[in-house]
Parts: C-alpha cells; sequence; structure tokens
C-alpha cells in the first residue's frame, strides 16, 4: 500500500495511513536493517543508535518515496546511506568509540573464530566496499547490488573482485606474520 499526501484525505488519516506502513516496513525489514548495522558497528549503544538513524530517515522519507524501486531496495539504500554518513562523519570528527562491550554473535569455536576475522578484516574495508560485500553476503543479485548502491553491474563485479583479492591479501599477511 502505498501512501501519498493528498488533500482528499484528512491529515490525520494521512498520518495513520503512514504510521501504519512505517510499522509494516519495520516488521518486515528490521533484519535487513539491523544487518546492516551491524556491519558498521558492534558496540551495543553505537549500534542502536545507527538503527534509530536508519529508521528516522526511513521515516522521513516514506512519504516521498514513489516506488521507482522495490521497498527492500529503498530500505537497503537508506540503511546503507544511513550508516556510511554517520560513519563519514564520526571519522571527519576524529573520535571512534572503542568496543568495550563484545557484541559476540559468533559461536567461539574453530568456524567461528575463522568467521569473526572475517568480519574484522570486511570493517576495515572502506564503508562502500563494505555496503557491497554486505549485499553479496545476503546473496543479493549483482543487478540489485548495482540498483542499491548506485552503480553499473560491471561495477559490482570488478570491485567484488578486487574486494575479494583485499581480503585474501589481508590473510596471507596475517599469516605470515603468525
Amino acid at each position: 500500500m502505498r501512501v501519498r499526501l493528498t488533500d482528499e484525505i484528512s491529515f490525520t488519516k494521512q498520518m495513520e495511513l503512514l504510521d501504519n506502513e512505517f510499522a509494516q516496513i519495520v516488521k518486515r525489514h528490521k533484519r535487513t536493517i539491523y544487518t546492516v548495522c551491524l556491519m558498521f558497528s558492534r558496540e551495543k549503544d553505537e549500534l542502536d543508535d545507527l538503527f534509530q538513524e536508519v529508521l528516522i530517515n526511513i521515516w522521513k522519507g516514506l512519504p516521498a518515496f514513489r516506488g521507482g524501486s522495490k521497498v527492500d531496495t529503498w530500505i537497503w539504500r537508506v540503511s546503507l546511506n544511513t550508516c556510511i554518513g554517520i560513519d563519514r562523519s564520526k571519522k571527519r570528527r576524529g573520535s571512534s568509540l572503542p568496543v568495550t562491550e563484545g557484541l559476540s554473535l559468533i559461536d567461539d569455536g574453530d568456524d567461528g573464530r575463522q568467521i569473526g576475522m572475517l568480519y574484522d578484516r570486511i570493517h576495515r574495508l572502506q564503508p562502500f566496499d563494505r555496503a557491497i560485500v554486505l549485499l553479496w553476503l545476503e546473496n543479493l543479485p549483482y543487478e540489485e547490488i548495482a540498483s542499491i548502491v548506485g552503480i553499473t553491474v560491471k561495477n559490482v563485479s570488478v570491485r567484488l573482485f578486487r574486494i575479494k583479492e583485499e581480503l585474501l591479501s589481508s590473510v596471507k599477511i596475517s599469516c605470515a606474520s603468525t
């Protein structure tokens, strides 16, 4: 259901419809939003703040959403743009919060340790590359990744190849130093 703010419906009714649509979107896409936020912070309070900022931007953008793309694509884009923007402004300010509360979603076995190491390396990527990897890890097709991040399908393919090479290189360097 697409809500358009028009004179035909009372303002109260429009807000009620918008509120219902927002609640449905959040319910359906909570995991996606949280996943994006998790790629930009592992600190619980900062993670909650990112999640809240994404929700605010979705709420603000909902009346202007024209349906030119799928809602899923729009949610990914808003989530990524919000997190990337906050990440960049945080770096400009020169402040970074240390990870004091270990937010561990991974078990402690060998597989869990390897997955944790992979996520640590992904966190070291530039925000745009991190976004592309996140979408790829979510098994989205290259066409949808391209639509979400605003580049060509060919560019997605090239960037993923380079990102994989960078991650592989960091693993080799890490193994050589141990």
